[in-house]
């Protein structure tokens, strides 16, 4: 059974609610949710982008509550102060480190120490920060959180922030919706091709999704996002989308989420096999067997219920083996794709 290499997570921001560092010994014993070491060992889930993420007053509770009916167009929260972002994601980057000190995983900055992780059984970590609130205009911080291990950025979240903006929970929509990125947005884009760190367009809306196509000089890489010919969600990329994404040599990771997943919307965990494969196989004929990976979205989703925990991968597999992958297609979905994109964005 091939290790799978996965391009999100939101375990942190559980684990800052449950204490922050304090709560860190708790991913190693098992936690209520998808993600912890035990069940990571168990399914196979060798490692992966460990995102940070700054949450706004609103409940997510209450998306969930607008998108049980479709169609539907939630209100989207509004911007956070950088100063309150930061305090957020500063201490989910240390829970991180503390995760590290505990021998619980290794935080990877190149991909040569995600490929001995492997071979040494240890779980890779990649920081990630999903929407850039935490980060001023001058953009020291993300200077600071460099030094910390960051190596992957998305500029948004759902919602706006002086650097751009993103899709709303809007079904069915696509994700042609305001503006692009702002100066601020265009400058954090090269900032993060000088230092070799990952611009993640999974939430950006068209617009900015365009922006990063005419800035950037790496691989397009949606780390985790659906086919909208799918299911036409605004967070799903477009068949355009993708074709840019191919163009650059970039990846789409698939994204475990039901209301991302399903054409009718709606967040019902009830998902056959062949409705998730449909998006896997999608992604597949427009970007080739080079530009699919895994992108979960675990602790941060409805996933479908045979797919609902870290330990319960080896389905995922069992489903591509099922629907006639071959075995180097598999490896490479699950892992090899992922350290390629990773290989051409950070060099060596």
């Amino acid at each position: 059974m091939p290790l799978i290499f996965d391009g999100h997570n939101d375990v942190l921001s559980k684990l800052a609610k449950a204490g922050g560092p304090r709560a860190a010994p708790g991913f190693q014993k098992g936690l209520d949710g998808h993600l912890d070491a035990v069940k990571a060992s168990q399914g196979g889930f060798g490692g992966g982008f460990f995102a940070m993420w700054s949450p706004s007053d609103m409940p997510l509770g209450d998306i969930d509550e607008a998108t049980r009916t479709a169609p539907y167009d939630v209100p989207l929260p509004p911007e956070i102060a950088q100063p309150d972002a930061w305090g957020t994601i500063e201490i989910q980057a240390r829970t991180l480190l503390s995760l590290e000190k505990l021998e619980a995983l290794r935080v990877c900055t190149n991909v040569a120490q995600i490929e001995r992780s492997r071979d040494t059984g240890t779980l890779a970590a990649i920081m990630h920060l999903e929407g850039a609130e935490a980060i001023g205009p001058d953009l020291l911080e993300l200077d600071t959180l460099f030094d910390m291990g960051l190596r992957s950025l998305g500029p948004v979240w759902s919602r706006p922030n002086i650097f751009g903006h993103g899709v709303p929970f809007r079904f069915p929509s696509d994700g042609d919706i305001g503006p692009g990125l702002t100066d601020a947005g265009k400058n954090l884009v090269l900032r993060c091709n000088e230092l070799r760190i990952l611009v993640d367009v999974s939430h950006l809306n068209v617009a900015g999704f365009q922006d990063v196509v005419t800035l950037s000089d790496a691989p397009l890489v949606a780390t985790h996002s659906n086919a909208h010919a799918i299911a036409p969600h605004a967070r799903n990329l477009t068949d355009a989308q993708l074709a840019a994404i191919a163009k650059s040599g970039g990846l789409a990771g698939l994204n475990f989420e039901s209301t991302f997943v399903r054409p009718d919307g709606l967040p019902n965990n009830k998902i056959p096999v062949p409705m998730v494969m449909a998006h896997l196989d999608h992604l597949l004929n427009r970007l080739g067997e080079e530009g699919v990976g895994i992108g979960s979205d675990f602790d941060g989703c409805v996933p479908p219920e045979w797919l609902n925990r870290a330990d319960k991968l080896p389905a995922l597999v069992t489903a591509m083996e099922r629907g006639g992958y071959s075995a180097g297609r598999i490896e490479r979905v699950c892992w090899g794709n992922w350290m390629r994109v990773l290989r051409d964005t950070w060099g060596g």
